[in-house]
């Protein structure tokens, strides 16, 4: 076990195990909320260690009696069909995001399904995992077959909410050099409200548009209907922008039904804060910081650039931890133009083969 890394704390966990998992390092997090009255692990938590566990072969996992250590001792990426129920305090999008940085270097397809709730405040909603999640992806040459279905829908607190994402595998992912991010040329969003009045998507989209005409014309916000079993158990609706631009660089933003809040209030939330997401600028947006230069970091070896605006803490913390576990830095500079508080990111990549694809 020379080469145990070793974190304590429960932030960053989700990014720590994948990186464990894909370098083959394996990880001790220890201290996870040792001071909370509550100690230990969330159920959401375990229930994401039990889903790593499932989508991979031969990974040990123990966590200690208390709760408040885990160590993890990766095994290969195995993919293929695999359905998880996720627990009801945390949305779908959180199980998501890990298993997608390591599903293109998985043994077989990915085919998994995942029950629960779809869209939360806390997490990006499923349906920017598929408009905007997934076309990050393509960036890098994983494309053919790359899909994510939204099958029922399931708001909070209830859930019963299941979608189905299907990627496939490569070999080894392409440098990406995106540092144009190019203007704004259009904005597409999804309205969708379930077991509630069906006239809310509509007063959203139209709420929306009174602010984004402004800016642009070309909008384009696609109501999204589901009509009995399909739509969860719970009512609730949720309004989700994306910006396009010229060279295809996306932002996004989303807002989620609160109670007693109309939904023209939901609505001029989302558009300000992809207003707000537009303006920060740069070819990526924020939430998509960590999975983009983990791509590049990743990448075959040559030097991969991006541009992109001021990295998050989460990010920050994100780039220390991929020098730990696979040794490279990132260099990051000021963007040439002065009007802009952009920065160029930079990194000489791995080389990081698919080595479970070659097994099959």
């Amino acid at each position: 076990m020379s080469n145990l890394v070793q974190f304590s704390g429960h932030q960053h966990l989700r990014l720590r195990l994948a990186l464990s998992i894909l370098s083959g390092k394996p990880v001790r997090i220890d201290k996870i909320r040792s001071e909370d009255k509550n100690p230990g692990l969330r159920d959401f938590e375990i229930s994401l260690l039990r889903l790593l566990e499932k989508v991979t072969n031969g990974t040990v996992i123990e966590i200690s009696v208390t709760g408040t250590a885990v160590l993890l001792k990766p095994g290969i990426i195995a993919g293929g069909p695999v359905t998880h129920d996720c627990p009801l305090s945390r949305s779908i999008g959180y199980f998501l995001e890990p298993v997608v940085l390591l599903a293109p270097f998985a043994k077989k397809p990915f085919q998994l399904t995942l029950r629960g709730i779809t869209t939360d405040e806390h997490d990006l909603s499923v349906d920017l995992f598929r408009t905007v999640t997934l076309p990050h992806l393509q960036l890098f040459g994983i494309s053919d077959g790359l899909e994510l279905r939204i099958k029922k829908r399931g708001a909070p607190p209830g859930g019963g909410g299941e979608v189905q994402f299907l990627c496939p595998v490569v070999k080894q992912v392409k440098t990406l050099n995106f540092v144009d991010p190019g203007k704004i040329k259009r904005i597409r969003g999804v309205a969708h409200a379930v077991r509630v009045n069906p006239q809310f998507s509509n007063r959203m989209i139209e709420a929306a548009r009174s602010v984004l005409n402004r800016y642009i014309p070309d909008i384009y916000l696609y109501s999204d209907v589901y009509k009995g079993d399909e739509s969860g158990k719970s009512p609730g609706y949720a309004l989700s922008l994306l910006a396009e631009s010229t060279t295809s660089a996306l932002h996004c933003a989303e807002a989620v039904s609160q109670p007693g809040v109309a939904p023209e209030d939901i609505a001029l939330q989302a558009s300000r804060a992809l207003l707000s997401a537009i303006e920060t600028g740069g070819c990526v947006d924020r939430q998509h910081q960590t999975l983009v230069l983990l791509m590049m970091a990743l990448g075959s070896e040559d030097v991969g650039r991006c541009r992109m605006g001021e990295p998050t803490p989460r990010t920050i913390q994100f780039l220390r931890d991929v020098r730990t576990f696979f040794g490279t830095s990132f260099k990051i500079a000021a963007a040439d133009d002065k009007e802009s508080s952009h920065l160029l990111y930079s990194c000489y990549g791995t080389g990081y083969t698919n080595s479970n694809r070659t097994l099959a």
